[in-house]
C-alpha cells in the first residue's frame, strides 16, 4: 500500500492519547520484520534509519532507504519512514531527495544555545519543504560515542518549561524527551518518570518521543503512554533477537554457510519482537486511522 506519512501516524495519536511504535531498520532483514509484526497484528508502525545505519552502509543514504521503501510500500500494513538521529545537515538534504517526509535532528550533544539555532534552521529548512522535523531535549543517554549516563542523574532530565520555550524557539513538530529511558539497554530494567512525562504533555504542544524504549519494561511503557508519550522508539530489541536467534541456530547446525537458512529465524525472531512491542502500546488503545501521503 502507499506509504503513509509520519506526521499521519503521530498526530493523530496524539490527539487520541495513544501510541505509535518506530523501528530502527539496520538491515533489509529488519525493514521486512517490521513489516511483518505489523501485518500480524493489524496496526502501523514507522520505519526509521539511523544516521549510525546510513554510516554502517557506506555513508549513502539511497541504497538502504530504497530497500527499505520497497518493503513499506509492498507491505498491507501502514508503514511510514523516518530518518533517525540526524547530526550532519547535509543528511537531512538527502533524506528529502530520497523520499523521506520526516526526520529527527538531533543536536543534543551541543550547548543549549547552538541546540536551538542548529534545530531551528534544520526545521525552517525542512518545513519549506514539507517535512516534520523531531528533535531532542535533555540527555538520554547510550549513544554510541558517550559515555554511560545515569538517566537519574541531576540535569539528565527534561525541563517541561525548557522544553516549551525550546518548542516554541525552534519550531519543531515533536520532541524527544528524557524521562528515565537509556539508549542501547539490552535488559529491560528501566523506570520512567511518569509525573514527568505528564508535565511535559501538558506543558508542549506537540507529540513526545520516548527513545531507549528497548530497555522499558511493558508496564512501564503502558503507564507512559497514558502519561502523555506518543512515540515509542525501539532498536536495541529487535538486534538482541536477531542475534540471539543467529547464535543458537550456528550452534545447533554449526556446519551452516548458507546465510539465508540463520538469517530466517532471525528475522522472524525480529517479526515476533515487532508484534509484542506493537501490541503491548497498542494495549492502550489502537492509534487513530492515518492520513496518507509522504514519500
Amino acid at each position: 500500500m502507499p506509504l503513509v506519512s509520519t506526521a499521519g501516524l503521530v498526530v493523530p495519536a496524539r490527539a487520541a492519547r495513544r501510541a505509535v511504535v518506530a523501528f530502527n531498520v539496520i538491515t533489509l532483514e529488519h525493514a521486512e520484520a517490521v513489516a511483518a509484526g505489523a501485518e500480524r497484528t493489524g496496526l502501523p508502525a514507522i520505519l526509521q534509519i539511523s544516521e549510525n545505519a546510513v554510516r554502517f552502509h557506506g555513508g549513502d543514504l539511497s541504497a538502504v532507504a530504497a530497500a527499505t521503501t520497497a518493503v513499506a510500500r509492498a507491505s498491507t500494513a501502514p508503514l511510514a519512514l523516518h530518518l533517525d538521529h540526524v547530526v550532519t545537515p547535509g543528511l537531512v538534504h538527502a533524506a528529502h531527495a530520497a523520499g523521506f517526509d520526516s526526520v529527527m535532528v538531533d543536536a543534543s550533544r551541543l550547548d543549549h544555545g547552538d541546540n536551538v539555532k542548529a534545530t531551528a534552521e534544520a526545521v525552517r529548512w525542512g518545513h519549506a519543504r514539507g517535512m516534520w522535523v523531531e528533535a531532542e531535549l535533555g540527555r538520554v543517554g547510550g549513544k554510541d560515542g558517550e559515555p554511560p549516563l545515569d538517566a537519574h542523574a541531576p540535569g539528565a532530565r527534561t525541563d517541561p518549561a525548557e522544553a516549551a520555550a525550546y518548542v516554541a524557539e525552534t519550531g519543531v513538530d515533536a520532541l524527544a524527551v528524557a524521562v528515565g529511558s537509556v539508549h542501547a539497554m539490552t535488559e529491560r530494567t528501566a523506570a520512567l518518570d511518569h509525573d514527568l512525562i505528564a508535565a511535559l504533555r501538558e506543558a508542549l504542544p506537540v507529540p513526545l518521543v520516548l527513545h531507549g524504549s528497548s530497555g522499558v519494561p511493558d508496564e512501564e511503557l503502558r503507564a507512559a503512554v497514558r502519561a502523555g508519550m506518543t512515540k515509542i522508539n525501539v532498536g536495541t530489541a529487535l538486534n538482541t533477537a536477531y542475534t540471539a536467534a543467529i547464535r543458537a541456530f550456528l550452534a545447533a547446525h554449526p556446519e551452516t554457510v548458507d546465510p539465508r537458512r540463520y538469517l530466517a529465524g532471525a528475522r522472524e525472531a525480529m517479526a515476533e519482537t515487532a508484534a509484542r512491542f506493537l501490541t503491548v502500546v497498542a494495549g492502550e488503545g489502537h492509534p487513530a486511522r492515518p492520513r496518507t501521503g509522504g514519500a
